[in-house]
């Protein structure tokens, strides 16, 4: 079975044709090129601001032509993590999709579903005549996963409407009213190198598999983090044997939990055999200790690797591994305000060698209390600062309030209970949003967020529920029915 032929049909479709599309975030040349072709060849109204956003709009319904303007929101970008053996090329090859029971994945990456599912849901109501709605504006933004580019740039007059549907959640059943704000804050350690010492015989440790996710919607499962966890053998290991490190590189997006990271190291000959055996004890450990968070299907190993010609000088080695391993990570605080969801935390989201001689390190903080937020970001900052980094941070993003009281979510809700029986849940997410941005832009302007379940965004693991995805646009179209 293919993907169009699931239902709803056309969103489905609509989706087909997003992930043919090439979309990694801060690459989106085709992704608006794709969008403003297809508006021109269905008639669709459309524009573009100068950051990339597109804007489509439809005419109410018959009759409904005085209804409130409704904008459906999603992101064009996508999340590109793969798989160590996918050959996938994220600038030039389309997404494989794959039906697998009741959900559908790619074949080892990111899916998109994160958020190509809203803007095919956009499409949809766009192309879907069938529909009763008042005036439509489909926004698509650009580099939502890194920066908020899109929103923070948004032209003044691309929107109109006072009504905002943001289709970029990820669990049917939940509507969302609130969100945390962000801030990333960039480490650059210098370091300086000398020759490997020819008494030493070097290895790789590679730690791999592990299940990662989005920093904001998985960070309170408990997940290993691969760039803490190699930082912590070779802190140990530098304890027990002395080493010289000559490489260490893990992690990838800010906002994705790190899955993998590997360094190379060398310890004396004759320390060898202890290494290896310690190597052993380590991984029995890690996999005890994270057996019910990640399963038994990630791996540690220790290989022998030729001998670099250059490893880091032994102060700044140690500086890099210690404060690594001393990085806080995860979950800071949980909020007293909204029982159950997480305050404050902060990814260590990956360390990788730059030009220049240094090394970049990147972690990520979320709050929904801004001074919170600022503060983690500041531990960093003097912990880094204090073995000779130069730190930045960029700029943050702002938190979105909830409004329990708006007219919009009661509406909402109404409409979930008529449809499926049940209340669904109004919560604030730990996850950053566009919302507030929309709403710091534009005071008064009433929104919500919901979608289709979604598993492991932001992961090779990333997979789509069918079932939700009909129930999610069965709702979309009844609440443009109520709202008009």
């Amino acid at each position: 079975m293919k993907i169009t032929d699931l239902k709803p049909a056309l969103l489905w479709q609509c989706f087909d044709e997003i992930t043919k599309v090439p979309r990694p975030t801060h690459h989106l040349e085709k992704m608006k090129q794709f969008l403003v072709d297809w508006a021109t060849k269905h008639n669709i109204p459309v524009k573009t601001d100068a950051v990339g956003n597109v804007v489509m709009t439809k005419p109410a319904t018959p009759g409904h032509e005085n209804a409130p303007t409704v904008v459906l929101q999603g992101h064009q970008d996508m999340v590109a993590e793969k798989r160590n053996d996918s050959k996938h090329d994220f600038m030039t090859d389309p997404i494989e999709t794959i039906v697998d029971g009741d959900w559908v994945r790619a074949n080892g990456t990111t899916l998109g579903a994160d958020n190509g599912m809203g803007c095919a849901a956009g499409m949809a109501v766009l192309l879907d005549d069938s529909l009763v709605h008042g005036p439509i504006e489909v926004l698509f933004t650009v580099d939502e996963e890194q920066g908020l580019i899109g929103a923070n740039g948004l032209e003044p007059g691309m929107i109109t409407g006072k009504v905002l549907l943001n289709l970029d959640s990820e669990e049917h059943g939940q509507i969302v009213i609130g969100c945390a704000g962000s801030k990333a804050t960039l480490c650059h350690f210098p370091y300086t190198v000398e020759d490997a010492d020819p008494a030493y015989k070097f290895y790789k440790v590679h730690i791999n598999h592990l299940k990662g996710g989005h920093s904001g919607m998985e960070i309170h499962l408990g997940r290993g983090n691969a760039n803490q966890q190699i930082a912590r053998f070779l802190w140990e290991s530098e304890a027990r044997f002395g080493l010289q490190l000559a490489d260490i590189c893990g992690g990838g997006l800010p906002n994705a939990i790190p899955r993998e990271c590997q360094a190379v190291f060398g310890v004396p000959a004759a320390k060898c055999a202890e290494l290896e055996a310690y190597a052993r004890e380590f991984s029995d450990m890690i996999h005890a200790e994270y057996l019910l968070a990640e399963g038994a299907d990630f791996t540690f190993t220790l290989d022998a690797v030729e001998a670099p010609a250059q490893v880091l000088r032994d102060a700044d080695a140690f500086a890099l591994i210690s404060t690594l391993f001393g990085t806080p990570n995860g979950v800071q605080g949980m909020s007293l305000a909204v029982p159950g969801l997480v305050e404050t935390s902060t990814n260590l989201a990956s360390v990788k060698k730059e030009d220049g001689g240094k090394f970049l390190i990147t972690t990520h903080q979320r709050s929904s209390v801004d001074s919170r937020r600022d503060e983690i970001s500041d531990k960093i900052k003097a912990l880094y600062e204090n073995i000779g980094c130069f730190v930045e941070c960029a700029d943050p993003s702002v938190g979105w309030a909830p409004n329990p009281d708006s007219e919009l979510l009661h509406k909402a809700v109404e409409s979930f209970e008529s449809l499926f029986g049940e209340k669904p849940r109004v919560e604030a997410l730990h996850a950053g949003l566009e919302c507030g941005i929309f709403l710091d832009k534009m005071p008064g302007m009433d929104m919500i967020s919901f979608g289709p379940t979604l598993k492991d965004i932001h992961s090779p693991g990333e997979k789509a529920n069918i079932p939700s995805v009909e129930k999610f646009w069965q709702f979309l179209t009844d609440l443009l029915r109520r709202l008009a």
